[in-house]
């Protein structure tokens, strides 16, 4: 690798490799050590192609979670099954992973600033903005810088857009699966909100039990199905759709026990 060789993003892959390496040796004791990362699915990571993969998931915390999936995905490619031990496996990252990200969310600090440099394709949302509803057009830049990462490599995208449970699933999502055609994974975590504060940086607790399953492939016609397929099928793949409120309501109970909590300390 040339020293000064860039990603179509314009970023030094040599200063990436950098960052990633140190950064994933600072957190790996926070999935391994601190708290355990119970890991399901890692060899169809390695059976997946280098490039226009787009990986689906549920959201608990703005960073924790895809530090995670960098983890598991180098962990996977260098031969670990289902398990993130020895954390040299970060040495030689794969390079071509990005995340979206919200373009507000990637400005508040230097941490995050520096973080998006590891690879994110920073978004402006179309129905939030500084805590606000707001209505507005995609920005086609976005969806060009996707197409972009997706031709490069592989991207993680958390399609509800926000870190609430059961939130609605963004079209921008399907549009993008039925536009680009990516090979579409997703991902099921849990356990994340209760490691960590909601930036994911902090950690809260320790002692927490993380999930992280991997899923095969959802089976997309991309042709022919239309959005509101698609977006269901992403909703019962991560475990979003509504009916998982029958099955699953610990999340939202949980969340709302720490929104009551909050509400104490403020009074």
């Amino acid at each position: 690798m040339g020293l000064f060789k860039r990603n179509p993003f314009g970023h030094i892959l040599f200063l990436k490799k950098w960052l990633i390496r140190v950064f994933g040796m600072l957190t790996h004791r926070r999935y391994r050590g601190f708290n355990e990362l119970q890991i399901d699915g890692s060899e169809i990571i390695r059976a997946l192609p280098d490039r226009n993969v787009l990986f689906i998931s549920n959201h608990q915390t703005y960073f924790a979670d895809v530090v995670a999936m960098f983890h598991v995905f180098n962990a996977a490619l260098k031969g670990r099954e289902d398990n993130i031990k020895d954390v040299m496996y970060i040495w030689r990252p794969k390079l071509n992973i990005y995340y979206v990200a919200a373009k507000e969310t990637m400005k508040e600090g230097l941490l995050p600033r520096i973080l998006s440099y590891a690879g994110a394709i920073t978004v402006e949302r179309t129905w939030r903005a500084k805590g606000k509803e707001v209505q507005r057009e995609v920005n086609p830049n976005d969806t060009e810088n996707i197409r972009m990462a997706l031709e490069d490599g592989w991207v993680i995208t958390f399609p509800q857009g926000t870190t609430k449970p059961f939130k609605p699933i963004r079209k921008g999502t399907a549009h993008i699966i039925k536009q680009h055609k990516p090979i579409v994974v997703p991902i099921v975590i849990d356990g994340f909100r209760r490691s960590f504060d909601k930036k994911g940086l902090r950690m809260k607790k320790k002692g927490i039990l993380q999930s992280f399953i991997i899923k095969e492939p959802l089976q997309i016609d991309y042709d022919n199905e239309s959005v509101e397929s698609i977006i269901e099928k992403i909703e019962y793949a991560i475990e979003q759709h509504p009916s998982f409120l029958k099955v699953i309501p610990a999340e939202v109970m949980e969340q709302q026990e720490e929104l009551n909590q909050q509400r104490k300390w403020q009074y």
